[in-house]
């Protein structure tokens, strides 16, 4: 029986990873990550939506706020607020949190070793975060072979994988992939302000509503909350 383990946020891409691996292996494992991230509503939104398809992430606790240097962690950082995304130049980058994909992909590889399971799949996507290091291809072949070298099944040659399909794809064909799965998107959140409903106006939200227009369809969450009166 082929098994992967999904680093499952509850955002778009990874809800898009988890419809992808739905596809491609008979058993799954969902790792959901409480960080002490300011928009934990993502976790309960995780809940909802893997619940759907008869999953439950198992929600691993590791705090990152003391480490700091985020707005997504530390209170004190506000998160950037923007009228438009900007047509060229980088976005904020204070929204970073440091070496975080690094630190959830090393817990990762150790619950797959634990439970011996081989494929670690990711929706990291290079194109939305240019300027964010753990994002980049040379970043997860770099891991892939650090967990290889690090683990016991790696010395022994039984290798494990860590699968990002979407990382050089823009988020709006992340999207019509997605939909072509079947996936629901109606409780995935982006926003970075902790809020299900979004700001608006921060990053992740102008990305996700870009993402949204470009792939021509609504957005399923904003549908959702008009349709439950929220907005």
């Amino acid at each position: 029986m082929s098994a992967c383990i999904v680093l499952f946020s509850g955002g778009l891409d990874s809800t898009t990873a988890l419809y992808w691996a739905r596809k491609s292996y008979d058993r799954l494992e969902l790792l959901t990550f409480d960080y002490g991230q300011r928009h934990r509503v993502e976790i309960e939104m995780a809940r909802r939506t893997a619940s759907r398809l008869g999953l439950n992430p198992f929600v691993l606790p590791v705090d990152l706020s003391a480490v700091g240097a985020s707005a997504l962690t530390d209170p004190s950082i506000p998160v950037p607020e923007l009228d438009a995304l900007p047509a060229d130049g980088p976005l904020p980058t204070t929204t970073y949190v440091p070496f975080r994909n690094g630190i959830f992909l090393a817990l990762a590889a150790a619950w797959a070793e634990a439970r011996e399971i081989r494929d670690i799949v990711c929706g990291f996507n290079i194109l939305d975060s240019p300027d964010y290091p753990d994002t980049k291809p040379e970043f997860v072949r770099a891991m892939e072979r650090a967990v290889r070298l690090g683990t016991k099944v790696g010395t022994r040659g039984q290798a494990l994988r860590i699968l990002a399909p979407f990382i050089r794809m823009k988020k709006s064909d992340i999207i019509r992939l997605g939909l072509g799965l079947g996936a629901d998107y109606s409780t995935s959140v982006s926003c970075y302000r902790g809020n299900e409903i979004p700001c608006g106006r921060c990053p992740a939200c102008l990305l996700r509503q870009r993402a949204w227009e470009e792939a021509g369809r609504p957005d399923p969450l904003l549908a959702r909350l008009k349709k439950e009166g929220k907005r």
